[in-house]
């Protein structure tokens, strides 16, 4: 390994299929988020023998923030202006390197003096799992909408809103993570049809195991949010399998798409830097069907991050709680376990897909397609010292898996930014 590509993975990170675990993990009596309970009980030692939270992790509820509500007159696009210096740096890491490698990253530790840097910036890529932030945005955008007047509301149908997975759910190898409060056990297993979960959990699961069966149940809660509006918190699940079974495929498709995709555009983000075009299950395509293709680009989705940091994603309140869905509160691995951001909280999202052509004769498989082989990120970084950037990577080198690799350059990006 040559120390030029150590330098050049940066914040790829990991794909759809690791175990991590987000929201301040204080946040059960918010969201009622089951498993919240469990890392409140390791952290106070309740229970034993489970693996150490890292520091990074430990910031309270009450403590996440938004770190640019003070630029929040300013556009996304004029807080993107390339800082020649920073630049420089940055360029450095990729020398002769190819455009697999595409990147934008912005330091916002002096909020009035933001560094931004880029690369590539407008190549798509499929986004993989790193789409499910659309369908995290659509969800708030309608929430907003049933109940424009009152936050409080809009988090209660979270809380208590319970759904069935149904076939939205399936099938999806995925795990999640089962907690029962009352016997203190722990079961990881696959979504099945039966399942139900309230709004909260679901969208927990899409997020902190990266579940593809929750992104499509969330989703699909968010289309009905659209189709019923007010009268969407007593839905029963009759009345909904009565609508998926008599509205058109066409129609639902529309509706199904413009919830996770106009949301984008409202924010400035075109079609072309980011849009998702598909659900994450088959059993979702019972009723609906693909439309557009996903695409992301590293410009598109810094657009989002700049906007959630500007309390500008839906409203204030909602760009605090997603971010909070965001927080990596569990085992960190690949970038997120470098030692240097062991201190950090670490808000992030990934996503891979990968594609092999075994006939060729080459070494192919999980994360190291012959194809393609998509690795893509979303980081918000935090560290004690008011350290805090953002970075957007996407990319596509194939044949080779590179977690190995990556902790190691988290460590080397964060002294980059850290040293100036």
């Amino acid at each position: 390994m040559t120390k030029p590509f150590i330098y050049i993975v940066l914040f790829v990170v990991c794909s759809a299929f690791t175990t991590l675990h987000y929201y301040p993990i204080d946040g059960y009596g918010q969201t009622g988020i089951k498993r919240l309970k469990r890392l409140e009980l390791i952290k106070s030692g309740e229970i034993k023998n489970a693996t150490p939270l890292p520091a990074g992790a430990m910031k309270a509820y009450s403590e996440i923030e938004l770190n640019l509500l003070s630029r929040n007159q300013d556009s996304a696009t004029a807080l993107m202006t390339i800082d020649a210096d920073f630049q420089k740096e940055i360029n450095n890491l990729f020398r002769g390197l190819d455009k697999s490698y595409s990147l934008t990253v912005v330091d916002i530790s002096d909020v009035e003096h933001l560094r931004y840097a880029q690369r590539n910036e407008t190549s798509g890529y499929q986004p993989g799992s790193v789409g499910k932030l659309a369908v995290l945005n659509g969800l708030f955008v309608q929430l907003a909408k049933i109940y424009p007047d009152s936050w409080d509301k809009r988090t209660e149908l979270l809380r208590n809103k319970s759904v069935q997975a149904g076939v939205w759910g399936l099938t999806d190898e995925h795990t999640i993570p089962i907690y029962n409060i009352e016997k203190n056990t722990l079961v990881k297993r696959q979504v099945i049809a039966s399942d139900v979960f309230s709004l909260y959990e679901w969208t927990d699961h899409m997020l902190s195991v990266s579940n593809n069966a929750a992104a499509s149940i969330v989703w699909r809660e968010v289309l009905l949010m659209a189709a019923f509006g007010e009268k969407y918190p007593d839905l029963t699940q009759e009345e909904s399998d009565a609508y998926f079974k008599g509205t058109p495929r066409k129609e639902l498709t529309d509706l199904g798409n413009d919830v996770v995709n106009l949301p984008l555009r409202d924010l400035g983000i075109t079609a072309d830097e980011w849009r998702l075009g598909s659900f994450f299950t088959r059993g979702a395509n019972t009723y609906v069907g693909d439309k557009g293709g996903s695409i992301g680009t590293p410009f598109g989705l810094m657009k989002f991050l700049i906007q959630l940091e500007q309390g500008k994603v839906v409203d204030e309140q909602s760009s605090l709680e997603m971010k909070r869905l965001l927080y990596m509160t569990d085992r960190r691995i690949r970038y997120a376990q470098a030692p240097a951001l062991k201190e950090a909280a670490v808000y992030f999202k990934s996503g891979s897909l990968y594609k092999c052509d075994r006939s060729k004769g080459e070494a192919c498989g999980k994360y190291m397609g012959n194809v393609t082989n998509f690795m893509n990120s979303v980081a918000i970084v935090e560290q004690p010292d008011n350290c805090n950037y953002m970075v957007v990577l996407m990319t596509n080198v194939l044949r080779k898996n590179s977690a190995s690799d990556h902790m190691y350059l988290a460590g080397n990006i964060d002294k980059l930014i850290r040293m100036n």
